[in-house]
């Protein structure tokens, strides 16, 4: 391991010492203060991976502000909203990422820009912060940034969390080690998007316990293995997307990377195939944990490659203090085995609203404990599994379908690679069913193949009306499928969405 003038920061061609980082950070709180930022407010940051993104989340700290991290993958209208529904008072932004919100800002929103392009009315974040000292004034209590949850369906709400308690602060201090592993002296890799609620926390931890971190401005397979290796990288958090591209890598590619620094991979966000998993752990070893969990909740279950293997496909059992229960559609909590809506809540985390939206903040909730929308169950040793989104849930002439029970059919066929079923518009019985397929390439399998497959294998109602052949499924940095993009065209129009 190598000595604490190795440790830092690094993204791209940038890299900063830890003094270096927060003595940015506190000039930049000078500057957020000169645009009259202060408790309370929101500044919002439309960055891409960067010193910048992490030196901008910081200065809002000291401040009693809240950093508003926004996807800048997002469409300008969708960008907008986030502005005016957060109240955002300043925008951060990647020069070249202007012309997509040009024109959609609100009135009062101050600009400063980051990147050599000119962004009209906007202050240069580099000449910004070079002229002024570091903030002085005693912290004041702040909140956590202001995470904006992307949705399937309707648009994306930001989750206000309460001011934590030292006790709290302390549970999550304890849940952090215990299911990231973060600790002085560790060493990691950021190769998520930190926009995203995950990446975002993990990276603000590890700044403040002080770890070697390298953020990737992009996953790619090889380059990720080469951080690894060259920075001798410990812990690590990713999603199932990254373990499918790395494990698709030439074996002699993967096996020419010394990864033995690696003593703890954990992943989440998106349902992890059973073969992927035990890829990794063969590969890795032992050392690849799962967590489930929401931006609203954190962390809730946890499972080590140990109990995974004996639990094939679980995401785990609830950590301590968390909670977790599976209700049937009259609130009754269901049995061992039977699938229902997925309720949690983790004590260590305070408690939060939706920016704006009480009422959808109390029609989540149910006895003390919230559901982020997923329908799952738990076998008789409590270890949770997931099997579709509440959202996705189709009503087919008054019959429920959840759609991964179809998509896990149709990967059993050969030559599909990847699959999305979703509801559709349908005169007689309210929605039917569509799938849009990715074909292993060179495969000939056509729509009737597809449905035929499915009839096989399940009741016939839930064969797809509509097959659509795609070269490539839109998705999210998380790897999850975006299902919205599909189903948008199909209800475009229309005054339902289901």
């Amino acid at each position: 391991m190598e000595g604490s003038a190795d440790i830092g920061v690094r993204c791209g061609g940038s890299e900063a010492s830890y003094p270096e980082l927060f003595g940015a950070a506190l000039r930049a709180s000078s500057a957020l203060a000169s645009l009259g930022v202060g408790a309370g407010d929101r500044v919002a940051l439309l960055l891409r991976n960067s010193l910048e993104f992490l030196q901008a989340s910081i200065a809002t700290v000291p401040l009693g502000a809240s950093a508003v991290p926004v996807n800048w993958h997002w469409r300008g209208e969708e960008i907008a909203h986030v502005l005016s529904d957060s109240r955002a008072k300043v925008l951060v932004l990647h020069a070249d990422l202007w012309p997509a919100l040009e024109g959609r800002v609100p009135d009062g929103v101050a600009l400063v820009s980051v990147g050599e392009e000119q962004v009209p009315g906007a202050i240069r974040w580099e000449e910004w912060l070079a002229e002024l000292e570091p903030w002085q004034q005693a912290p004041e209590a702040a909140p956590v940034s202001i995470i904006y949850t992307s949705g399937t369906t309707g648009k994306p709400k930001g989750v206000v969390r309460e001011q934590a308690s030292e006790e709290k602060r302390e549970q999550t201090r304890a849940m952090l080690a215990e299911v990231f592993q973060l600790g002085e002296g560790e060493r990691t890799v950021i190769p998520a998007p930190m926009y995203h609620t995950a990446p975002n926390v993990y990276a603000l931890a590890c700044a403040l316990l002080g770890m070697d971190m390298t953020i990737m401005e992009r996953f790619d397979p090889e380059e990720f293995l080469r951080i690894v290796q060259e920075r001798r990288v410990s812990v690590v958090q990713m999603v199932p997307t990254m373990f499918v591209r790395l494990l698709a890598l030439p074996r002699e590619v993967r096996e020419s990377y010394d990864v033995s620094s690696l003593r703890w991979v954990v992943h989440a966000a998106a349902p992890c195939p059973p073969d992927v998993k035990r890829g990794m752990i063969d590969w890795l070893g032992p050392i690849v944990a799962e967590y489930y969990g929401g931006t609203e909740t954190g962390p809730v279950t946890y499972c080590t490659s140990e109990e995974w293997l004996a639990h094939p496909g679980t995401v785990g059992r609830p950590l301590a203090n968390a909670r977790v229960r599976v209700l049937g559609e009259d609130g009754a909590e269901l049995p061992a085995g039977e699938s229902g809506e997925v309720y949690v809540w983790l004590d260590a985390f305070p408690n939060f609203t939706y920016e704006g939206d009480e009422e959808k903040r109390r029609s989540i909730e149910r006895d003390g404990l919230v559901s982020v929308g997923d329908i799952g169950y738990l076998d008789e040793e409590g270890f949770l599994y997931l099997n579709d989104r509440r959202s996705y849930m189709v009503i087919s002439g008054g019959v429920n379908i959840y759609p991964a029970e179809i998509e896990a059919c149709l990967l059993g066929l050969e030559g599909v690679r990847d699959c999305a079923v979703f509801g559709i518009p349908d005169e007689e019985f309210g929605e039917a069913l569509a799938a849009h397929v990715d074909l292993d390439e060179g495969s000939t399998l056509a729509e009737e193949d597809v449905r035929a497959h499915v009839r096989a294998g399940l009741a016939s109602y839930k064969t797809p009306k509509v097959v659509v052949f795609e070269q490539t499924l839109p998705r999210e940095d998380s790897g999850k499928i975006f299902k919205r993009r599909l189903r948008e065209p199909y209800w475009s129009g229309l005054e339902r969405a289901i």
